[in-house]
């Protein structure tokens, strides 16, 4: 049978951060998604720029890029890297708002906490400029859609 280790365990079964000292540096590539189900009636306020806070699309995207850069400083085990690139986008829906992120790097390991962490800081960004009015909010689906490692060629969707 195949045992699977968890990566962040050293060998006495304590915390730890993996050391990536000797691992190649590469093209490293993730996406991820979330939504926040609101009312109507709030879809309608973003829609219309009515919100108090302000565009409520524009600062989550905003917010997002921000959290995918500050990943390591809110995920104890997560290395500080250097991204290349961070995408953030808020679709307005029927029935909320849907967040997708991409981040890529050069380095020697993966953007998908940074990714994740792009979609969750902006859902969460949501849910602040929105709590004055929307009381039965939402977040869920948040989940790792793509994760590449490789020669620096990215699936384009």
């Amino acid at each position: 049978m195949n045992k699977k280790k968890l990566s962040h365990v050293d060998k006495t079964g304590r915390a730890s951060m993996v050391d990536i000292s000797g691992k190649p540096e590469v093209a490293r590539m993730a996406r991820a998604e979330g939504f926040i189900r609101l009312e109507r009636e709030t879809i309608r306020m973003i829609r219309d720029n009515q919100v108090k806070k302000g565009d409520v699309l524009s600062i989550a995207e905003f917010a997002g890029i921000q959290g995918a850069k500050n990943t390591s400083q809110l995920i104890p085990l997560c290395h500080p890297l250097r991204l290349t690139h961070v995408e953030v986008h808020a679709t307005l829906q029927e029935e909320g708002i849907q967040i997708s992120s991409s981040v890529k790097t050069h380095g020697p390991t993966g953007v998908e906490m940074e990714a994740l962490t792009a979609v969750s800081v902006s859902l969460l960004t949501i849910y602040d400029m929105c709590k004055a009015v929307d009381h039965t909010m939402e977040i869920c689906r948040i989940r790792l859609l793509e994760k590449i490692k490789g020669d620096g060629k990215y699936n384009q969707d």
